[in-house]
Parts: C-alpha cells; sequence; structure tokens
C-alpha cells in the first residue's frame, strides 16, 4: 500500500521535467513549485529548476525525477497535481488545484 502524497506529480509533468533535465545536461536538477503572492487572484504559482531540496522541503520522485515543494507553498496545494499540458494556447506547467476557490483565466494565479 502506498502512502498518500498531498500533492500528485502527474506522468506528463514528469516526463517534461526529464526532457528538460535532458536538454540541460544537469542530472542534479529538480522541479521546484512554489506559491507566492501576487497575480490577479491573490496568490500566483511558480516553476523553477533547483539543484538542491532543503530541509523541510517535501521530494517527490516520479520517472527519475524530483519535485520539490517548500513546507509554505505546500499548505496551498494539498490535494492537488502538478500537471503540464500542450495545446493550441501554448505548452506550460499547472497546478489542478481543488482548494482554489477562484483563478484567473490563464490559471497562473488563485485565490483560497
Amino acid at each position: 500500500m502506498s502512502e498518500q502524497l498531498p500533492i500528485q506529480f502527474s506522468d506528463a509533468a514528469a516526463n517534461r521535467v526529464k526532457e528538460l533535465i535532458e536538454e540541460e545536461e544537469n542530472p542534479n536538477l529538480k522541479l521546484r513549485v512554489y506559491v507566492t503572492g501576487g497575480g490577479c487572484s491573490g496568490f500566483q504559482y511558480g516553476f523553477t529548476f533547483d539543484e538542491k531540496a532543503n530541509p523541510g522541503d517535501l521530494e517527490i520522485e516520479k520517472n527519475g525525477v524530483t519535485m520539490v515543494v517548500d513546507p509554505m507553498s505546500i499548505q496551498y496545494l494539498i490535494d492537488g497535481v502538478v500537471d503540464y499540458t500542450e495545446g493550441l494556447e501554448g505548452a506550460r506547467f499547472f497546478v489542478d488545484n481543488p482548494n482554489a476557490t477562484t483563478t484567473c483565466g490563464c490559471g497562473a494565479s488563485f485565490s483560497v
């Protein structure tokens, strides 16, 4: 039986992260997902690459890559899914967040 994680990392997101890390030729990179104040709805999601995890960070490994989330951000992301999509509007990482009461049109910002 697997332990239920507070946030999920989709196969699509993990596979895209793996491709990007291979392009950068740095296997130490991890996808850092974070929440900051701002955006049109109060909070916004951020995605960046980081070589290290900090004490207290949640680390989730999938398909050979690691996603890290800091303790302050995880409280806004509980039960969410970090995903990746490609479509007419472009390619992007996003969070499917059941805690968001409102989101902006592009999905980059939210309120709780």
